[in-house]
């Protein structure tokens, strides 16, 4: 039985106890969705099946699934007039904006750690850019990845590039309020990159030393790279700002893999975390009937 389903029979039951009244599943108003207690986050296409292609539409289904939140990558490279569309459906329907990629990332080749100026100004310039993009669609965090390691050059001076590269972000994004979070990724999907392990990530962010920088833990990518997911996150708990979620092996939605969502959510909310969990993730089967796991999935997942 689903989660829903239970939780809905369950107040039926109790409403019929107190009023002498028999109730059914059928007395629930049609349409009424019980809201995700955590702020998950869906992408645009993980419910095509179900909503279409326009994104409006999307967002709308999401809403009516109980997401109170939304995530795109994408986000800055969509047409200007649709990212404000955009923004205005997600304020009309009180969803949060999660995060979006800033920059260009430079996978195959070293850019940040390489300490080049034209690189860094280059950086710099889609940070700027980046400001307002998230005024148009009301985001606060935005992706960061520091891009390929430069393997002419010691760690410590590649290290000492980035910090200083993201310092000068930092004091862009500071007077809005906005946020960079940094993405360490795996060795496996992303072999080669600079940024990798959530320890690397908290000593990047402790010397750059702003609130403007702070780390996007995702849990798919760490639980590959590093493991001991939970310890890490309280470790590095004052300088995590978001999550992304994915189970792992496969990438999918949790339950699907081996990672135990549940006592990492219970974790996360016992630390009075308000922010957004991306679900940076695919379907594990496909068509409606794999969206519907998806959301099924969650109502397993989330908070008791």
């Amino acid at each position: 039985m689903q989660r829903r389903t239970f939780l809905h029979k369950g107040l039926l039951a109790s409403t019929a106890l107190a009023s002498g009244v028999t109730a059914t599943a059928s007395s629930i108003p049609a349409g009424e969705t019980e809201p995700f207690k955590m702020k998950f986050a869906p992408h645009l296409g993980m419910f095509k099946h179900h909503a279409g292609d326009d994104p409006l539409d999307q967002l709308q289904f999401m809403a009516d699934q109980g997401f109170s939140a939304f995530e795109d990558n994408g986000m800055k490279n969509r047409d200007l007039a649709l990212q404000k569309k955009m923004g205005e459906k997600m304020a009309n329907l009180g969803m949060q904006m999660g995060v979006f990629v800033a920059h260009k990332i430079y996978w195959k080749e070293p850019n940040l750690a390489s300490g080049k100026e034209d690189f860094r100004t280059e950086f710099l310039q889609q940070i700027k850019e980046s400001v307002e993009v998230a005024k148009r669609v009301n985001a606060t965090w935005m992706t960061v990845v520091p891009g390929h390691l430069d393997l002419r050059q010691a760690m410590g001076y590649q290290t000492a590039h980035v910090i200083e590269s993201l310092k000068q972000a930092s004091s862009i994004l500071e007077p809005h309020g906005l946020v960079m979070v940094l993405e360490p990724l795996n060795f496996y999907n992303h072999p080669g990159l600079f940024l990798t392990e959530i320890p690397q990530a908290y000593e990047i962010c402790r010397a750059v030393d702003s609130p403007a920088c702070k780390i996007l833990f995702d849990i798919y990518h760490q639980q590959i790279q590093e493991g001991n997911i939970i310890p890490n996150m309280k470790q590095a708990w004052s300088e995590v700002a978001y999550f992304q979620i994915g189970d792992n092996p496969g990438r999918n939605e949790p339950t699907t893999g081996e990672i135990n969502y549940k006592n990492i959510f219970r974790f996360i909310n016992e630390q009075k975390f308000a922010g957004v969990l991306g679900m940076e993730h695919g379907n594990s089967k496909e068509g409606k009937a794999g969206e519907q796991a998806v959301i099924d999935a969650y109502r397993e997942v989330d908070l008791d």
